[in-house]
């Protein structure tokens, strides 16, 4: 009779043992799931004005949308934001059909990522803690709201602060113009640096019409500045700072920033 009741003890304890480690696998997994879910900020312009053109600008479709989908398919959460939030403007120029890629066609298609642009959240209303990343996207708006919004300055500050990966492309390097390291000197001083030429803007016949040059404005304020020749892919790394030379160079840009974060 002892040897039973000491088998039945032992099998009650040996069934405990097994739902604790069922229970304790199960509770490991969703934890890695969750440490694994990767959240990145996508910050766009609101600006749609092109100067005293008359004509419209904003984001660059391309710039969006190979970055977007070099991470989306990745499994990464992406969060896009715009200083007044709502609408994000996309340049028409930027939806011609001379400016059509892969990516852009895929967007052209995509209800969900058009939801997004629609929708965007107001950049007052996240914060650096709340992302592993952000990626900012050019096209000739962020020149006029993004140079001087103290949300996005503040923002880029703090996601530099936490060493966290930063991304921008083409004409977004404008949003870092009054952006200041821990130390209060410029962002880019003495960093390996890009952004969209001089040449290039020549190219695209705005350089009486911006505010100002990106490159001209990289290095002033102490950027080692790196170019190619014009629509060449560059991307410069340095540190926990990405920066893409125009829309050909968005992709690798995303892809960069991606495995910084692995």
């Amino acid at each position: 009779m002892k040897n039973i009741q000491l088998l039945i003890v032992a099998l009650i304890a040996t069934g405990f043992a097994a739902c604790t480690q069922i229970s304790n696998t199960a509770t490991d997994n969703i934890k890695e799931k969750t440490e694994d879910q990767l959240n990145v900020l996508f910050v766009l312009t609101s600006h749609d004005q092109l100067g005293d053109t008359g004509d419209k600008t904003g984001f660059w479709a391309e710039e969006f949308a190979a970055p977007y989908y070099t991470l989306l398919d990745k499994g990464v959460k992406i969060t896009v934001a715009s200083p007044k939030g709502g609408k994000a403007p996309i340049d028409p120029r930027s939806t011609a059909k001379s400016s059509q890629t892969e990516a852009t066609k895929r967007f052209n298609n995509d209800k969900d990522a058009q939801q997004l642009i629609e929708n965007t959240l107001k950049l007052e209303d996240v914060k650096a803690e709340d992302f592993d990343a952000v990626f900012y996207p050019g096209g000739h708006g962020p020149l006029w709201d993004l140079a001087e919004d103290k949300t996005s300055i503040a923002l880029i500050e703090a996601f530099n602060a936490q060493d966290k990966p930063m991304a921008f492309v083409c004409h977004a390097p404008a949003a870092l113009k009054e952006v200041k390291n821990t130390d209060g000197e410029p962002l880019v001083k003495g960093k390996k640096i890009t952004g969209f030429t001089n040449t290039e803007e020549e190219a695209v016949q705005l350089i009486s019409v911006v505010p100002f040059l990106v490159e001209d404005m990289l290095t002033k304020n102490g950027g080692v500045y790196f170019k190619k020749g014009n629509w060449k892919v560059n991307v410069v790394e340095d540190g926990n700072l990405i920066t893409g030379q125009n829309p050909a160079s968005s992709e690798l840009a995303a892809e960069l920033l991606l495995k910084q974060l692995k």
